[in-house]
């Protein structure tokens, strides 16, 4: 294959995943704390042999995360929070520690607060946020106090990596975080009986869709031409 080929395929390769992105954005529109994903492209360039220009192909190969505030939903209930600012909430599961803005959580059969999927969510000092199963009346405060009738118990933690390139999508609203977490409380309220949805828009998402689809076909119509080319070639010089 020529250098033309091998820059058309790297491009095509790096639309086809801007294409998976796009369509997982818009499946996880209306999931509670998804995180929009964009795709980042950039230039690879390969040196030739001597005298020949160098070789420039496309690849992307890099996720941009978009931490944009989503919109809030009042649920009214007790343990659903949502967090208006900047942070995410701290969970803890049998694979490790991940970061979150999905905020619905329930009290496991121990009294700890988890997710429907089990990861336990943690408090300021990294401890499970226990209730106790006899609790009548729950609250919470702004600044993520947790209040069992009447009496505060625990403070529910808010975090942020300490550097944000280093959030990696993992598991539709989970984030694992490389170089670690530090707490963030400033500018940022917890509010109960809330639960944040996801940032995606729809209309953006199909029409960047379209736009892709569109630029996937007329490299693939290059490829095609290009092929037919080199095959004329060959037919001529085997004539």
């Amino acid at each position: 294959m020529d250098n033309i080929g091998y820059t058309s395929l790297t491009r095509q390769s790096g639309l086809m995943r801007e294409m998976q992105t796009v369509a997982n954005n818009i499946a996880n529109a209306s999931t509670t704390g998804f995180r929009r994903e964009g795709v980042v492209f950039s230039e690879y360039i390969h040196a030739l042999e001597a005298g020949d220009p160098s070789l420039s192909m496309a690849t992307a190969n890099a996720r941009a995360l978009d931490l944009q505030q989503g919109t809030l939903t009042q649920t009214g209930g007790a343990f659903d929070f949502a967090i208006e600012g900047s942070g995410f909430f701290l969970l803890d599961g049998p694979d490790g520690q991940f970061l979150t803005r999905a905020g619905s959580f329930t009290p496991s059969a121990e009294g700890e607060l988890s997710t429907p999927d089990g990861y336990r969510l943690l408090d300021g000092g990294g401890a499970p946020v226990f209730v106790p199963p006899d609790a009548q009346a729950v609250s919470v405060a702004a600044d993520g106090t947790l209040s069992i009738d009447g009496r505060a118990v625990a403070q529910i933690g808010l975090y942020a990596p300490t550097d944000q390139n280093d959030l990696l999508h993992r598991d539709g609203v989970r984030f694992e975080v490389a170089g670690g977490t530090e707490p963030s409380l400033e500018g940022a309220a917890i509010l109960q009986g809330f639960v944040e949805g996801s940032n995606v828009d729809p209309i953006t998402e199909i029409a960047r869709m379209i736009e892709v689809q569109r630029s996937y076909e007329l490299g693939q119509k290059f490829l095609e031409k290009e092929d037919e080319r080199i095959r004329s070639v060959l037919k001529t010089v085997a004539g």
